[in-house]
């Protein structure tokens, strides 16, 4: 396997400053690194990715983590800055803001999930809501 950059730095600050919905800063063969920014009332929106494990930490901010085997079968819970979540393939998932300002995280996909370098200012109008997400076979 030909070498990769890694990439290193002030993840804690780098996710506070970030002002983008979505953010990607890195992305190798297994993993890929990704800031959000969510404004209060603002959510990822439900899905589930087939084949992806998913680890997420909240930095700023508070809001409720919903996950469930299934679109229809969820629960809820409160989280909040220094909360982490791992979500293995195939549960359904949520981050929505419940607090009165943005809320910050930083989430590791395994694997890739995004496009590298991929900048979302806003949340995307179609797609991460209610939906399976999966990779060609």
């Amino acid at each position: 396997m030909a070498y990769r950059t890694p990439w290193y730095g002030s993840i804690e600050r780098q996710t506070e400053d970030n002002r983008d919905f979505r953010r990607v800063l890195f992305t190798g063969p297994h993993e890929q690194l990704v800031l959000m920014n969510l404004g209060p009332g603002e959510e990822i929106g439900l899905e589930a990715h087939r084949d992806v494990d998913q680890f997420l930490r909240i930095e700023r901010g508070s809001g409720t983590f919903t996950f469930g085997a299934s679109a229809q079968r969820t629960r809820s819970v409160p989280v909040r800055a220094g909360d982490a979540m791992l979500v293995p393939a195939g549960t359904w998932h949520n981050v929505r803001n419940t607090g009165p300002t943005s809320l910050a995280l930083y989430t590791v996909y395994s694997s890739p999930e995004h496009g590298p370098g991929l900048v979302e200012r806003v949340r995307p109008l179609t797609g991460h809501g209610g939906e399976m997400i999966g990779h060609p076979a």
